[in-house]
């Protein structure tokens, strides 16, 4: 079941948290419109789940552990409104005192897991969302064809792409914390 959203004049930070939750979709905030997309399919959240568990393995192998937390699907405030990326690691302090949302001056990087359908919303107006909002590393994880990871790094306001790492080779990152996987793992059964 989707809900339609009735409101007068642009939405405000306040009006969206004030939402009932809706678990068939997920809804951000840009500019003061509502943006919406439809909850991740099975596919999605299996390759969500297995690098949430990559990522929390690999900071506490790096000491990290203590000092980040891994979240899916939480409320980011950038300054332009909310958005809700598939993966944040998040500052533990700060995740402690959040409650429905996270500044994202908190948020150390960010992952958006892309499927065709939302391609341009998470290659084009996500990363500059979030570089405006000042986050360090944006990751996107694309599954079709073949599972692979694109890395931005901050550079002058904008992300630094880095060649993407493919599906059968195991891919190396040095930041926010070292890790080593193959996205192959995120989508084998």
């Amino acid at each position: 079941m989707r809900v339609a959203y009735s409101h007068a004049g642009p939405w405000t930070l306040d009006d969206v948290l004030a939402l009932p939750e809706d678990r068939t979709q997920r809804i951000e905030l840009v500019g003061g419109q509502l943006m919406t997309s439809a909850a991740p399919d099975l596919p999605h959240q299996r390759a969500s789940h297995r690098l949430h568990n990559l990522l929390e393995r690999a900071a506490e192998a790096a000491g990290a552990g203590d000092d980040i937390e891994v979240f899916e699907g939480i409320n980011v405030i950038v300054p332009d409104g909310l958005l809700i990326p598939d993966l944040a690691i998040v500052d533990v302090a700060a995740a402690e005192e959040s409650g429905v949302a996270v500044s994202a001056r908190h948020v150390l990087a960010v992952v958006e897991i892309a499927p065709p359908s939302t391609r341009v919303t998470d290659g084009q107006l996500k990363p500059s969302l979030y570089a405006a909002a000042g986050i360090e590393h944006y990751w996107r994880i694309e599954l079709e064809p073949a599972p692979r990871l694109l890395i931005g790094r901050l550079q002058n306001g904008t992300y630094a792409d880095l060649p993407p790492l493919l599906a059968g080779a195991v891919a190396h990152v040095d930041e926010p914390f070292p890790i080593a996987f193959d996205p192959a793992v995120l989508v084998r059964r």
